[in-house]
């Protein structure tokens, strides 16, 4: 006795009808990596890491550079600039406007370099989404 697998049913009304026609696929696009694994993103966290050591060090560069002075060159501090001023009460008043400086060296990075990144990658990942609710 020979077992013969059983065949797919026939959905045709005649034998020699055509077979009907497949359904159009959907126009996609083509497939992208994952979000988390986009280049976009590393080159985003190189240009954020980029942005915050420059702005830190040149506040706490300059600051570093006032103590040391103070600790180890006493003689630079207690000279006198102008009209009786020391050297090290000049460079301590430049902390603030130093300060000031790397507030608005981290500003204009975020603007330039890092904000546009980020907002390519948020519109990016709410297609994503969208695709995603889509499916």
């Amino acid at each position: 006795m020979s077992y013969d697998p059983p065949q797919p049913p026939s959905y045709l009304s005649y034998p020699w009808q055509p077979p009907p026609p497949e359904p159009p696929r959907p126009l996609r696009t083509p497939p992208r990596d994952p979000l988390g694994q986009h280049s976009d993103l590393r080159v985003l966290r190189s240009a954020y890491r980029w942005q915050r050591r420059t702005a830190t060090l040149t506040a706490l560069g300059y600051f570093t550079l006032f103590l040391a002075l103070s600790a180890f060159a006493p003689q630079v501090m207690t000279r006198t600039v102008t009209d009786g001023v020391p050297a090290g009460l000049l460079l301590a008043l430049l902390q603030l406007p130093v300060t000031w400086l790397a507030i608005a060296l981290y500003e204009h990075t975020a603007r330039r370099h890092v904000d546009p990144l980020a907002d390519r990658i948020r519109k990016q990942a709410e297609l994503d989404v969208r695709r995603g609710a889509a499916r």
